[in-house]
C-alpha cells in the first residue's frame, strides 16, 4: 500500500531536497521506521530515542492529527496522504526602548 509523505522544508536536507516520499508501511509507526531506514538524517527529527513522536513535531493522516486517531499506530491505506510538520516558534519581548 503506497503512502505518499510530505517532508518539510526543514527536514529536506535529510531527504535529498526531496519534499514528497512515497512509502509502504501498514501504519504511522512503521511509515516513520522506514523513512528513518532510508533518510538516516531523519532519524532523530521526527521521533525521541524511545521512538515517541517530538512535542514540537505534528504528524497529519489526509489532514488529520494522529492524535485525534490512533497515534503512531493509525493505520494506513493505498492512497493516504501523511503530513509531517515541525512547530514553529519565534518571536518573543520586544527590546527594551523598541518602537511598538
Amino acid at each position: 500500500m503506497a503512502v505518499t509523505v510530505y517532508i518539510p522544508t526543514s527536514f529536506r536536507r535529510a531527504t535529498s531536497n526531496r519534499d514528497r516520499i512515497e512509502v509502504t508501511a501498514i501504519d504511522v509507526s512503521r511509515l516513520l521506521d522506514q523513512l528513518e531506514a532510508s533518510y538516516g538524517g531523519l532519524k532523530g527529527l521526527v521521533r525521541d530515542e524511545g521512538g515517541e513522536v517530538h512535542h514540537h513535531v505534528n504528524i497529519y493522516v489526509n489532514s488529520e492529527a494522529i492524535e485525534s486517531l490512533q497515534g503512531l499506530h493509525t493505520p494506513l491505506k493505498d492512497g493516504d496522504e501523511v503530513t509531517i510538520i515541525p512547530a514553529l516558534a519565534g518571536g518573543g519581548r520586544p527590546l527594551a526602548g523598541a518602537a511598538p
